[in-house]
């Protein structure tokens, strides 16, 4: 049965390994996954990776979100895959072929998740990128085209705003993995923020997420422990319901 903190990602989003390793040190019992992004992958290269795996228990998501022509997304895909990560992400924009060709070339048995529509992206953005009406106006729709290209594909599951979790959940199986970003607790709510299409953890929780990514409001919080635990909290409420 999955604790509380197994359901909570961190994302290390600093420039720096110093950086990187003192939330490692931190938070390392009180998160079940550290995510590695573009960012510090750039910056530090996989040496964050094997330090995550000898000082702390949590998985590792490596989150680079491929995007790119299928040589290439496979090739990246399976150096990546060689660190020993949990999870790794590959755009869906592509289009299945791109999806399954990476998915059955894993002999690691990394878990795939599809990127479908990022938690920054809102109506104006997908017209102004000329997507059709029927998806500007309703972003559920086209999450839900996306992910079901992952599933007949072959992914472990997709990244999705925590506003789409139910329905991609109803329509595609609770045993689909969903993993939120964009996860804002209410008592860190405030100012200006680049997610847009954002939810509380209990929110995201309660709609059938399986793994909520909160960094900044744990981040940038003057006691990191204290927030996250208070996000744990929150979680606990949410399952125990």
């Amino acid at each position: 049965m999955k604790r509380p903190k197994d359901y909570l990602i961190f994302p290390l989003d600093v420039p720096t390994y110093q950086e990187a390793i003192r939330y490692v040190e931190i938070l390392k019992e009180h998160v079940g996954l550290f995510k590695v992004g573009l960012e510090l992958f750039v910056s530090v290269g996989p040496k964050i990776l094997r330090t995550i795996r000898e000082r702390s228990e949590a998985g590792i998501f490596l989150d680079l979100k491929f995007h790119d022509i299928p040589a290439t997304v496979k090739g990246a895909f399976l150096a990546a895959s060689a660190h020993g990560v949990t999870f790794t992400t590959v755009h869906c924009d592509e289009g299945e072929g791109l999806l399954r060709s990476v998915v059955e070339n894993n002999p690691s048995g990394t878990k795939i998740l599809a990127v479908t529509v990022l938690t920054s992206l809102e109506s104006k953005n997908l017209k102004e990128l000329g997507y059709l009406d029927r998806y500007v106006n309703d972003i559920t729709e086209l999450v839900l085209l996306k992910a079901r290209m992952a599933k007949e594909a072959g992914c472990s599951g997709v990244v999705c705003s925590g506003l789409e979790v139910e329905k991609v959940k109803a329509n595609l199986g609770k045993d689909f993995i969903v993993v939120t970003p964009g996860i804002r607790p209410a008592w860190s709510l405030g100012g200006k923020d680049d997610q847009k299409r954002i939810i509380t953890p209990y929110q995201a929780l309660k709609n059938g997420a399986d793994y909520i990514v909160v960094g900044r409001p744990i981040r940038i919080a003057e006691k990191p422990i204290e927030a996250a635990k208070k996000v744990l909290d929150e979680i606990e409420t949410a399952i125990s319901e």
